[in-house]
């Protein structure tokens, strides 16, 4: 029987490639391919839900039987190094991991100083928002666009994680694509079903944007990210500290109510405010 590695978001995306593999390349099910690599039917289950530290040898034979070629070992061997590490650092255009630790999680707690949460922005909101930040390519922004919405799905599923997003209110007052987009993203966060506590403009705070994915059966995930690398964290010490964050955050942001006071007065506001360029941040 295979001993367990406690999973990582990484882990857990590369053992859901493999099971891919699996089903599309040889049809077989777990059970039957552990037979034909002699392996106890356990490993086979653990390494596909990143539980299992496999070595070199195994993945052979397991890309071997899926019909791969050493080119794509070694790609799969390299980008497996480092799956257990509890800090995880990959390019902005890797986006599956993200996906799958997201829509994963039970409890998603998030603060984003300078934007709307990206679970929470209109396509409008967003494709302006890729637009303004001139880092992706032109013909890239409606496919990364089109990403995030997809991402939002978990939100309206049956099971879906319960979410609490802190907002500052510079991300409300940073004039993003022109005033009807605006108004469509206030009123986007004024009537969802999920909270979003405002922290005041003039709240003592100085933070950078993180997530927190909590889960039923694995360890916790934070988040967080750049225009240059996504960023997973596992480390103790990291969630112990994005946990004293959010304390903090609880403290000087609105509570609920008052949240939904102060974005009605943005959704309230006459149109040629929401142009004013004074309002806008640097």
């Amino acid at each position: 029987m295979a001993t367990t590695t406690p999973s990582t978001a990484y882990s857990r995306d590369l053992g859901d490639e493999l099971r891919k593999l699996r089903e599309t390349c040889t049809g077989l099910t777990g059970a039957a391919l552990a037979v034909r690599l002699g392996w106890d039917p356990s490993k086979v289950s653990t390494v596909e839900h990143g539980k299992f530290r496999a070595s070199e040898i195994d993945l052979v034979q397991y890309l071997s039987m899926c019909g791969k070629d050493i080119d794509f070992f070694e790609d799969f061997k390299r980008k497996w190094r480092n799956t257990f590490e509890e800090y995880i650092v990959q390019v902005p255009d890797n986006l599956r991991t993200l996906a799958r630790a997201e829509s994963t999680a039970k409890t998603i707690t998030s603060y984003d100083p300078q934007a709307m949460p990206g679970l929470m922005q209109t396509p409008e909101y967003a494709d302006a928002l890729y637009r303004m930040g001139g880092y992706i390519a032109e013909e890239r922004i409606s496919a990364v666009v089109q990403f995030r919405m997809d991402r939002q799905t978990i939100l309206r599923r049956h099971n879906r994680p319960t979410c609490l997003f802190y907002v500052h209110e510079h991300a409300l007052q940073t004039q993003v694509g022109d005033s009807r987009i605006m108004e469509e993203q206030y009123a986007r966060l004024l009537f969802n079903t999920h909270v979003v506590r405002i922290v005041p403009a003039d709240a003592p705070l100085v933070a950078t944007g993180c997530v927190l994915w909590e889960y039923e059966k694995s360890k916790p995930v934070a988040f967080t990210s750049t225009d240059l690398a996504k960023v997973f964290v596992q480390d103790p010490g990291a969630i112990a500290r994005i946990r004293l964050l959010f304390d903090r955050l609880a403290e000087v942001a609105l509570d609920e109510e008052q949240s939904r006071s102060r974005l009605a007065e943005y959704v309230g506001r006459p149109r040629e405010d929401l142009d004013d360029p004074g309002t806008r941040m640097a």
